[in-house]
Formats: structure tokens, sequence, C-alpha cells
């Protein structure tokens, strides 16, 4: 049997894409925003298109406060 691929949501335009084609954003236990590359850094974790459309969606709609639990500064 072929491995499947996880699917995660776009916290920006809401889309179901394959975990590997999205970016992951961060909040680390002691509280710092960063992206996470691998996918694995330890966190609350939010799901991004690489489309900056997308990532203005999110911030507008405060959808990335919400996920990571935390209010982004401008």
């Amino acid at each position: 049997m072929p491995k499947s691929i996880p699917q995660r949501q776009c916290v920006g335009c809401r889309e179901k894409k394959p975990k590997p084609e999205l970016i992951r954003v961060v909040r680390a236990p002691d509280g710092a925003i960063s992206l996470d590359a691998r996918g694995k850094a330890a966190g609350r974790g939010a799901y991004l298109c690489p489309n900056p459309e997308c990532l203005k969606k999110a911030i507008r709609s405060k959808a990335l406060d919400r996920s990571l639990e935390v209010t982004i500064p401008e």
C-alpha cells in the first residue's frame, strides 16, 4: 500500500492541501513566533499557502491569531 500524504487546511483560504505544499507557522512554548521549514518544531502550529494573499486574509480575519492562540503584532 502506498503511504498516504497528510492533508492540512490553510488558515487563509481554508483549502485543504497536502502538508508538504504548505508553510507551517509555529508559536514555540516560550511564545516566539517563527516559520517552521521542517514541520517538526515544538509548539502550536498553523498552516498557510505560500501565496501572500492567504497570509493577508489570515491576518485580516484574525484566523492566524486564533490558531496560534496569541495576538500577533503588526
